[in-house]
């Protein structure tokens, strides 16, 4: 019997001993419950605000808004969440949205039989990019924040050299992605529902799920374990580029056409990982999960919503924006600590 199969048997005996009210799981959900009874009492605020301006907040149009301005994002916040997870994190992801953006347009140029092929060729460059992160990371021991950023800066000098504006085109069938809905549910919506169930049912139904767990836990212990870390955090960022791909594919769509600036102006990079953490991710990785990253996105897409039907200049949301980010982080922390006392 190796290390690994006795680490592994406490995690197992750990979840089911939470499933009755203790144990890491329980202490787990706990922010995922905060972050979404924050969302709910946003929304009741948000209702008297708006109804006192002399609007109504839930229309049916204020809905598949929330839902069509939160796919995007919350796409590139799963894939932060793995990174996080496993005690990295990725900054450039808005970069690499940009450049998904472009590639796709350009080989798709109108045309519908290039659809396959340009998400094919989207999908392969995120993974590439995803695969230098991680082995620059693991490989040459530099530390995530300097790593992604400067693999940000390398494709943010190929996007400025090549186009100086929108280009390609997108055909109207690919459009529908980003505007088509099934009833109120955006198709967009389910894509990104669809890829946060694929990364829930990672994290908690595989052995890849509870590696990453543990390394981000703690990599030393992992590794004496017989987790083969280097490999694990390589995934995760493989995995949380291939979801930036898929956010650049989406935002493509909905463009008709490929954006140099499309992931810099929505700030995917920093946005995303403030929604890991409102959603009670730790950002030194091991805990938390996609259910709290769910529930960060929709406060932030709930919270923009507010702020444009009540026309708060934009000082005013990035202000309240950084409070709310700092609250949440301050709240955790304290029962963190409270916790362990």
């Amino acid at each position: 019997m190796n290390l690994l199969t006795r680490a592994r048997r406490p995690a197992r005996r750990g979840r089911a001993h939470s499933g009755r009210g203790g144990g890491l799981a329980a202490h787990l959900r706990e922010p995922t419950q905060v972050v979404f009874l924050a969302l709910l009492g946003l929304v009741a605020v948000g209702w008297v605000l708006v109804a006192l301006d002399g609007g109504q907040f839930l229309t049916m149009e204020s809905v598949v808004g929330i839902q069509q301005r939160s796919a995007a994002l919350g796409i590139v916040a799963i894939g932060q969440t793995l990174a996080i997870l496993a005690g990295s994190l990725d900054l450039s992801v808005a970069y690499l949205i940009s450049l998904s953006s472009l590639v796709a347009a350009e080989i798709m140029a109108g045309q519908d039989g290039n659809v396959g092929p340009a998400i094919a060729a989207v999908l392969a460059i995120s993974a590439l990019v995803g695969l230098v992160n991680g082995l620059v990371i693991t490989r040459l021991q530099v530390h995530a924040f300097i790593a992604t950023l400067g693999v940000a800066l390398i494709i943010k000098g190929i996007v400025d050299h090549l186009y100086d504006g929108p280009a390609g085109k997108v055909p109207e069938s690919f459009q529908l992605l980003g505007y088509s809905r099934i009833g109120p549910i955006p198709v967009s919506a389910l894509l990104w529902a669809g890829v946060a169930v694929v990364a829930w049912f990672l994290l908690s139904r595989t052995r890849l799920g509870y590696r990453i767990y543990a390394v981000g836990g703690n990599e030393e212990v992992a590794r004496l374990s017989g987790i083969r870390t280097g490999r694990v955090i390589v995934l995760t960022h493989v995995l949380c580029s291939v979801c930036a791909g898929i956010a650049g594919l989406l935002l493509a769509s909905r463009l008709g056409a490929g954006a140099p600036t499309v992931g810099t102006d929505g700030g995917y990079d920093l946005e995303s990982i403030a929604a890991v953490v409102l959603g009670g991710t730790a950002l030194a990785g091991g805990k938390g999960g996609v259910a709290g990253t769910v529930g960060g996105v929709l406060l932030l897409a709930v919270l923009d919503t507010i702020f444009n039907q009540l026309e708060v200049n934009s000082f005013v949301k990035d202000v309240v924006r950084g409070v709310v980010i700092v609250i949440a982080v301050a709240v955790y922390a304290r029962r963190g600590t409270r916790r362990s006392a």
